[in-house]
């Protein structure tokens, strides 16, 4: 907000107005716009402030737009001090009339520093008016009291959401307005009759505290509260009046509805009452169920790998080279599902950072199948790729298959080499590549002809349930591709 020329106590003051302007769109249930001054006839939107509680108006992203001459013409006069802000105007968005009413914001020093429009459809204003006048007032009141910047708490607040409802308490605890959302929902408590009229210390209920909490700290509050089976979540914003700080010429247009020269003293408070009952029971439920997969994986996980155990029991007793060597390689197939089911048992969200997969595949090889004797280095290049589970798996099947085969036939039987597993995220598709440092590929070396059992499972796991391309190619040692999309493409 800098960039408009004004001084910096007035711009924290903006900052201040704009933390608390989307708590004021949901009260008002209409779209803000805080505009400055940009020049003689131009003006510049440095704030919105977007309901939760009706459909807004505008899209995000608007802040920093400008209005010039032949634009916005009533925010370019408020910004010029010509300005009423019970005046409600006409304006066109987006093919729909939407009722405006322009306030002026007034800076530490007392002089003009920006106008804020409340935009709502013409229908929602309408009802608005319908109201009654008690609430009417509350309303009024506590937009002077954002604009002043009086407000204190708002921004720790969670929205006031479009079926939540609102009660109006006057400072001397008696309800005024309660809106039809919020009548049902007190019938839920057991209180049958309108509450409009009664105490709120009458009632078995955590409002009374609440209230008195925030009208004695003029600050508001939010509290979840369990009863008779149901869990509410409140927010109490406390309303007061004060001087509205307004040029001598307009304080007249306004005393008929305001107190414009009393000292700051609570008039009441707003109640936003939120039935989260049925939110908290499906995420209960619904982590229930996420313990219950991850304990699922967690066994599926204990079982691969006492079954790689048995097979690695085996193949020490086995009589010939080739049977031991093919026993350790199933084990290393095996322990490389076992990973993903590791990973899924401490996520169960269904997504895997193939990155972390790659690394603990390596760490397997480098233990199962490497000789200690030998200097052979194994690494991971790249970033964190996130990938739906069953495509995480696929990758690690193929990970696995091309770094024993780097191993066993691109270092073969050297006594040191390197072999480096490389991620490439390109956005929509992932490639990786497994290089090492051997003697490259055969001369005349078919993939379709001359491919080992290992590159062939890799070849089809590829081309048949990743959907991508396998390539094979010497450059210093053996390069090993495999490019496909993130999300899976097709039918399998």
């Amino acid at each position: 907000m800098s960039h408009v020329g004004l001084r910096a106590d007035d711009v924290a003051f903006l900052k201040k107005l704009s933390a608390d302007l989307p708590m004021l769109a949901d009260v008002c249930r209409a779209d803000l716009l805080l505009f400055c001054r940009a020049g003689p006839e131009r003006a510049i939107l440095v704030a919105q402030g977007l309901p939760h509680s009706v459909s807004p108006l505008y899209e995000e992203g608007r802040v920093g737009q400008h209005v010039r001459a032949g634009e916005q013409a009533e925010v370019l006069r408020a910004l010029h001090g010509a300005l009423d802000p019970n005046v409600v105007c006409t304006v066109e968005v987006r093919g729909a009339t939407v009722a405006r009413q322009v306030f002026p914001v007034y800076g530490p020093q007392g002089g003009l520093i920006a106008v804020m429009a409340m935009d709502s459809y013409w229908l929602a204003h309408e009802r608005h008016r319908r109201r009654s006048r008690a609430f009417q007032r509350a309303l009024a009141d506590f937009v002077w009291m954002v604009l002043r910047g009086d407000l204190r708490g708002a921004e720790g607040l969670t929205p006031f959401g479009e079926h939540d409802g609102i009660v109006y308490v006057g400072a001397d605890r008696r309800v005024l307005y309660m809106s039809g959302i919020a009548a049902g929902m007190y019938r839920h408590l057991g209180y049958r009759d309108s509450l409009v009229g009664r105490r709120i210390t009458e009632l078995e209920t955590v409002d009374a505290d609440m209230v008195s909490e925030a009208l004695t700290e003029l600050r508001c509050l939010e509290r979840q509260d369990e009863q008779f089976g149901l869990t509410w979540i409140r927010r109490v914003l406390p309303v007061s009046e004060r001087v509205v700080p307004l040029p001598e010429r307009l304080l007249h247009r306004l005393r008929r509805d305001y107190d414009v020269r009393g000292p700051q003293r609570p008039r009441g408070a707003l109640i936003l009452v939120h039935d989260a009952t049925e939110a908290l029971e499906t995420q209960r439920e619904l982590e229930s169920k996420m313990a219950m997969v991850r304990e699922v994986h967690h066994r599926v996980k204990n079982n691969l790998q006492v079954i790689a155990s048995l097979m690695r029991m085996q193949s020490r007793r086995a009589v010939g080279a080739e049977a031991r060597t093919v026993l350790e390689e199933s084990v290393n197939r095996i322990l490389s599902v076992a990973v993903v089911h590791e990973f899924l048992s401490q996520n169960a969200q269904g997504t895997i950072n193939l990155e972390d997969v790659a690394r603990r595949i390596l760490s397997q090889v480098q233990q199962g199948l490497v000789d200690p004797a030998k200097r052979i280095t194994l690494t991971v290049k790249g970033p964190a790729i996130w990938l739906p589970a069953e495509r995480a798996t696929q990758c690690a099947l193929v990970i696995n298959e091309l770094v024993q085969n780097a191993i066993e036939h691109g270092i073969g039987d050297r006594e040191e080499g390197t072999v480096e597993v490389e991620l490439v995220d390109h956005g929509d598709c992932v490639d990786i590549h497994v290089l090492d440092n051997g003697e490259g590929l055969p001369e005349g070396f078919d993939l379709s002809t001359d491919a080992n059992l290992g590159l062939r499972i890799v070849r089809s796991m590829v081309e048949r349930d990743l959907r991508g391309q396998f390539e094979l190619s010497s450059a210093g040692g053996t390069r090993a591709t495999v490019r496909f999309e993130k999300s899976v493409v097709g039918g399998g």
